[in-house]
C-alpha cells in the first residue's frame, strides 16, 4: 500500500483542500471581528507560557513576595509622613513621558497616596512579569504589554472621584462638564459610526491648508501619482530630489501646514523635489505585491525624473515603510549596477527587523495566520486596524488621558494638522502586506542578504551611495536602536542622526520649534563600528532642528554651482503635466 502523502492529495483533490483552507479563514476573519484583530491564540499561549513557568519558580515567587511586603512598607511610610508632613517627597516617581499624574492637584493628600499606590503597584506588575526563568522573550514581552493596558485602564486619573482634576473642574463648572463630556462622546461616536473624521479634522483640508505647497502630478499609474513641485529660487541644486513616503499614511505628512512642510523648507532651499502620492488601495487591489510598489513606485517615478531632469543622478529621500522600500531599491539598483542615486536618506526607517519595538507584539506566527485571514476576506487590512494597533503601544496616552479630557473634564483636544493627518489614513493591499510581515519582520530577509529581486538578492552591503539616517528617541514604529543598525548592514558612509520626538512629531521638526535638539555623527566604510550607546556618549547634543544640518549634507552631495529651474515636466517624453498638486489620489477614501 503506498502512503498517501500531502502532495498525492493536493494532486486528486486540489479544491478540496483549498475548500477547507478557506474555511478555516472565514472562521478566523469572523472571530477577528470579536477580537478587534488579536489572535486569542497568541495571547493564550503567551500567558500559559508565563504563567506555568511562573508557578514553577518558587524562587520568583518568594521575590514578587518579597518586593510586595516592601513596596507596602513604602507606601505606609509615605502615608504617615504625609500626614504630619505635606511636604513629603513622592516615593516613586512616575516613568519618563507618563504625564497622568502632573496636575499639581496630585500633590494634596488624599490623591497623591492614590496616585503612589498605583505607581508602586506598576512597577510591581513590572517585576511579576519580567523574568521569569524559562519564558519565551516574546511571550515576556506580550504578557507584559497585555498588564499594561489593564493598568492604564485601572488607573486612578480614569476615576473621576479619583482625579482631583476633574473634581475641580465639576466644581468650577457645576457638573457642566460632564454634560459637555457626553456630548463630545455623542459626537464622536456618531462620527465613528459613521466613517467621518475626528472632530475638528476638517479645518484641516488637503489642498487647501495641509499640502498646499505648489506643483504638478506629472506622472500618473494605477500605484502612484508623481508630483513635481514648482521652484521657489531662481537657480536650484543640480540633482533633484525624490521623497518616498510610506503607503501607510497619507504622503503629506511632509507637507502640512506651510510652517512646518518638510517639502516646502527643501524647495526653498534650492532644491527641485518630486513626491510620490500613493494610491489608497481596495480590494480590487489585494494581489499587488511588495515588489509591484518597488517597480510601479520609486522604479517609475526615477524614471520619470530622468526624463525630466536628464542626465542628473537623484537624492532620494525614504520615511518609514518608504525608507525600508527605499533601501531595498538602491540595494538592487547596486547589484544591477544602476547608479542613478547620489545618496539615500532613511527618515525612521528600519533595514534589520531583529529587534523592532513593541509592534512586534502584533506579529508572530499565529498572528500573522491570524491577520491573514482578515486580510484575505477583505483584500485589504483597513486603516481602522493598524491605527487601533498603534494607539494601543502608547493607550495611556493616545487613549485614556484623551478620554478623561474630553469626556470627564468636558473639554475637546485641540485638533492640530498632524493630529488630523493621523486620521487621514489609509488601506494596505493583502498579498503586499502578508508579503511585507512575513519577508521582513518574521524571516528579516532584507538584513539577511535573503530578500530577492529580480532573481538576485538585494544586499544592502553593495549600496555605495552615502546614507543620512535618522532616528526618533521615543518612536515606538521604528525604535531608533532598530534604526541604528543601518550601521552594521552597510559599507558605505553613513551620517547618523538621532533627535527628540516620536515616530511622527520627530521627523516633522522645523527650524523655529521650541524644545528641539538632535545628535548627529558621521561613519566611514574604514571606521569601527560603535553600538548605540557608545555613539551616543560620542555624538554631543546640539539644540534646534535636525533639517539644516540635513540640508547642508545634501549640499555637500550635489554637483557645485546651481543650474536654471528645470521644466515641470516633459510632455515630449510622455510626463505632460496633469493636475495640480496635491492630486487625486491623496483624495481618496
Amino acid at each position: 500500500m503506498v502512503p498517501m502523502t500531502s502532495s498525492s492529495v493536493q494532486k486528486d483533490d486540489p479544491s478540496g483542500l483549498e475548500g477547507f483552507r478557506a474555511f478555516d479563514r472565514m472562521r478566523e476573519a469572523l472571530t477577528a471581528q470579536l477580537t478587534g484583530g488579536l489572535s486569542p491564540a497568541a495571547l493564550g499561549l503567551a500567558l500559559f507560557d508565563w504563567s506555568i513557568h511562573l508557578a514553577a519558580a518558587p524562587g520568583k515567587q518568594a521575590e514578587l513576595a518579597s518586593k510586595a511586603w516592601r513596596k507596602a512598607g513604602r507606601l505606609a511610610a509615605h502615608m504617615a509622613a504625609s500626614a504630619s508632613d505635606p511636604g513629603t517627597p513622592p516615593c516613586i516617581e512616575p516613568l519618563p513621558g507618563d504625564r497622568r499624574f502632573r496636575d499639581p492637584g496630585w500633590q494634596a493628600l488624599p490623591y497623591r497616596l492614590w496616585a503612589q499606590a498605583f505607581l508602586l503597584n506598576q512597577q510591581w506588575w513590572h517585576n511579576v512579569t519580567r523574568g521569569v526563568p524559562g519564558v519565551t522573550p516574546h511571550h515576556e514581552d506580550v504578557v507584559a504589554f497585555t498588564a499594561r493596558q489593564l493598568l492604564d485602564m485601572a488607573s486612578p486619573s480614569n476615576v473621576p472621584f479619583l482625579n482631583p482634576e476633574i473634581i475641580r473642574r465639576a466644581h468650577e463648572t457645576g457638573g457642566a462638564n460632564f454634560v459637555q463630556g457626553f456630548q463630545n462622546w455623542a459626537e464622536d461616536a456618531g462620527r465613528l459610526a459613521a466613517g467621518q473624521p475626528p472632530a475638528g479634522a476638517e479645518t484641516f483640508a488637503v489642498g487647501r491648508n495641509v499640502a498646499v505647497t505648489p506643483g504638478r502630478v506629472v506622472y500618473r499609474n494605477h500605484l502612484i501619482e508623481l508630483i513635481q513641485y514648482a521652484p521657489a529660487t531662481p537657480s536650484v541644486q543640480a540633482e533633484p530630489l525624490l521623497i518616498v513616503p510610506a503607503w501607510i499614511m497619507k504622503y503629506y505628512i511632509l507637507d502640512l501646514s506651510p510652517q512646518n512642510s518638510l517639502v516646502r523648507y527643501l524647495v526653498e532651499r534650492g532644491h527641485t523635489v518630486f513626491c510620490i502620492s500613493w494610491r489608497n488601495p481596495t480590494a480590487q487591489d489585494r494581489d499587488l505585491t511588495l515588489d509591484d510598489y518597488r517597480r510601479l513606485g520609486v522604479m517609475a517615478a526615477l524614471d520619470a525624473i530622468n526624463a525630466i531632469v536628464p542626465d542628473r543622478q537623484v537624492q532620494a529621500v525614504g520615511y518609514c515603510l518608504g525608507g525600508t522600500l527605499l533601501s531595498i531599491a538602491a540595494a538592487a539598483m547596486a547589484r544591477a549596477r544602476d547608479d542613478r542615486l547620489a545618496s539615500v536618506t532613511l527618515l525612521a526607517a528600519q533595514t534589520d527587523f531583529s529587534e523592532p519595538g513593541e509592534l512586534a507584539l502584533f506579529i508572530d506566527h499565529s498572528q500573522m495566520h491570524f491577520l491573514e485571514s482578515m486580510m484575505w476576506n477583505r483584500g485589504y487590512l483597513a486603516a481602522d486596524q493598524m491605527a487601533g494597533a498603534f494607539q494601543l503601544l502608547r493607550s495611556s496616552d493616545l487613549i485614556w488621558s484623551r478620554l478623561v479630557h474630553d469626556y470627564l473634564i468636558g473639554e475637546r483636544t485641540p485638533m492640530i494638522d498632524l493630529m488630523a493627518w493621523n486620521a487621514d489614513a489609509t488601506r494596505m493591499p493583502y498579498r503586499m502586506h502578508a508579503e511585507y510581515l512575513q519577508r521582513l519582520y518574521l524571516d528579516n530577509e532584507l538584513a539577511a542578504g535573503r530578500l530577492m529581486v529580480d532573481g538576485r538578492p538585494a544586499a544592502l552591503q553593495n549600496i555605495r551611495a552615502p546614507l543620512f539616517v535618522v532616528g526618533t528617541e521615543w518612536d515606538h514604529v521604528a525604535p531608533w536602536r532598530s534604526v541604528y543598525k543601518i550601521h552594521y548592514l552597510s559599507d558605505t558612509a553613513v551620517t547618523f542622526v538621532l533627535t527628540n520626538g516620536g515616530h511622527n512629531a520627530g521627523i516633522v521638526s522645523e527650524p523655529g520649534r521650541k524644545r528641539r535638539h538632535f545628535r548627529i555623527a558621521g561613519k566611514q566604510p574604514a571606521d569601527p563600528c560603535l553600538s548605540p550607546d557608545e555613539w551616543v556618549a560620542a555624538a554631543p547634543p546640539r539644540e534646534g532642528s535636525w533639517w539644516p544640518a540635513w540640508a547642508d549634507w545634501l549640499a555637500a552631495r550635489s554637483t557645485p554651482g546651481r543650474v536654471a529651474p528645470p521644466a515641470m515636466g516633459a510632455a515630449a517624453k510622455g510626463y505632460a503635466p496633469l493636475d495640480d498638486a496635491p492630486g487625486t489620489y491623496v483624495l481618496q477614501r
